[in-house]
């Protein structure tokens, strides 16, 4: 081989080792500028429609129904469908006062324990078709959802399993038939669906039954697969285990469906509280209602602003979505002083969370991943922006302090934190600290805590967050710091 030639290969040689450096260096320089990549999710996660769900915070029950009637709470099964007839059946009305009061999702007793169907069933007379409203002709669910979804409200439905008035309940095979052809008219008759209602609740003399609640199950997500479904057992949300409207001081989302059962008295404890060890995404739902009872009684009232305050802090403000029952009277209306007081529930939450402090502040981490800073637990997504420290393999404490402008302070009485529960719910326990004072110590986090300061109105320059136990990494999508004018009594942090 010349000189020529061999000297031309040994210069093609070069040429390709240089390009071949080249292009491994442009693409290590690309790496290490890329967009930085949030922390792995730890399992179990919510699915979209959980957190959807999640983020109504307050939706609405509608007790309605013969029981309206006969100022019963349970009906017994044997009352003449003549004797529901409310002349002034104004859903619209229903959805304007849900409207008012920010309420997203309306969920309507379509059947309730005594058998009576509040839609034209074909399986059963002892319905609508045999009152005297509207000739026979009425369908008060047809109306419910023309009205909620007007106004830009969700749907949701109960169609009670305890039945007192159709002869097949005691016969598994023939009543769970039954059963599961009205859930098919329901679900095939009104579409958009977001959330379906099922319970254990019967009286001790009830006869012997068994329900297939997987049948039942399979159907709803086969008929309508965005609804969650709601029981003591899941699949997607559960019944906090009582009906106060409080959650568990500590409240996991997670819990374990496979030690679950509907209607078993002895889980009140697990349900309240989740498992931090749970397989299974499956939030609470706190129930209650603005009145004593659950269907109108013309001798109730609601429930003061107060005590509906309270169960605010203790349902949404420990991790669940609140239940507020608000039962319409004999004529068919949500009574004007129900209507008021959700007019000043949704008010007074308003004027109590319409300014949040710590965007006044300036904030302090322990550390933090780059990307996640801490600016992004004062911005308007609660979700999916959030500050995520450094990955320190779980061995130290991470913080959050809020500090006020020089020469000003802090004056507040709730302090609120959001987890980033999309990439799963972590926090096992945090303290906070005002002016180096121990204020709090508490556990869970999950969507939402709000911590109201029993101390009263508090004057400070620092509040410190301490996450001292966690299940990964913590991601925190929201701090706050909060007035409540109608907390009342004073104290000054020195």
């Amino acid at each position: 081989m010349s000189m020529m030639v061999r000297l031309g290969l040994w210069w093609s040689s070069l040429l390709i080792t240089f390009t071949l450096l080249f292009q491994q260096l442009r693409f290590c320089s690309s790496w290490s500028v890329q967009t930085p990549v949030p922390p792995l999710p730890i399992l179990p996660l919510p699915t979209y429609s959980q957190i959807k769900w999640q983020q109504r915070e307050i939706i609405m029950f509608l007790h309605f129904g013969v029981n309206t009637f006969t100022d019963r709470e349970w009906g017994t099964g044997q009352e003449n469908p003549a004797i529901f007839n409310p002349t002034g059946l104004n859903t619209t009305q229903w959805a304007t006062v849900a409207a008012d009061a920010g309420i997203s999702l309306m969920i309507l007793t379509a059947k309730h324990h005594d058998g009576f169907c509040l839609w034209p069933s074909k399986y059963t007379d002892h319905s609508v078709i045999s009152s005297p409203w509207q000739g026979g002709k009425g369908d008060v669910v047809q109306d419910f959802v023309n009205a909620a979804t007007a106004q830009g409200i969700d749907v949701g439905i109960y169609l009670s399993p305890w039945d007192r008035h159709d002869p097949r309940y005691g016969n598994d095979l023939l009543y769970n038939q039954y059963y599961l052809a009205q859930l098919q008219e329901l679900l095939k008759k009104y579409q958009n669906v977001r959330e379906i209602w099922f319970d254990g609740a019967k009286g001790p003399k009830a006869k012997n039954m068994s329900y297939y609640f997987s049948d039942w199950f399979s159907m709803v997500k086969e008929l309508q697969s965005s609804i969650n479904i709601f029981s003591d057992a899941g699949p997607d949300v559960r019944w906090v285990g009582e009906e106060t409207g409080s959650a568990g001081y500590t409240c996991w989302s997670t819990i374990n469906r496979t030690a679950l059962s509907i209607g078993n008295p002895n889980l009140t404890r697990y349900l309240s509280r989740g498992d931090p060890k749970g397989k299974d995404w499956v939030p609470a739902e706190c129930d209650i209602s603005i009145r004593p009872g659950w269907f109108w009684h013309k001798s109730e009232s609601p429930k003061k602003l107060s005590v509906l305050l309270d169960v605010y802090y203790n349902s949404v403000g420990r991790n669940c979505v609140l239940l507020l029952n608000v039962p319409p009277n004999k004529t068919g209306l949500i009574t004007d002083v129900d209507a008021q007081r959700l007019k000043e529930f949704k008010s007074a939450i308003n004027t109590i969370f319409h300014h949040n402090l710590a965007e006044d502040g300036s904030i302090k981490v322990s550390s933090q991943r780059m990307g996640f800073g801490a600016e992004n637990m004062v911005d308007s997504d609660h979700l999916w922006s959030y500050w995520a420290p450094e990955d320190d393999g779980g061995e130290k404490e991470h913080w959050i302090e809020i500090w006020a402008r020089e020469g000003n302070l802090l004056r507040f009485n709730v302090i609120a934190i959001q987890e980033a529960i999309g990439l799963g719910q972590r926090i096992k326990r945090h303290e906070i600290y005002v002016d180096g004072k121990l204020m709090v110590e508490a556990t869970t986090v999950g969507y939402k805590r709000l911590h109201r300061l029993y101390e009263g109105e508090v004057h400070a320059r620092v509040v410190r967050i301490t996450i001292t136990q966690t299940r990964a990494l913590p991601l925190i999508s929201s701090i706050g710091l909060y007035f409540d004018p109608f907390w009342h009594s004073k104290f000054t942090v020195t």
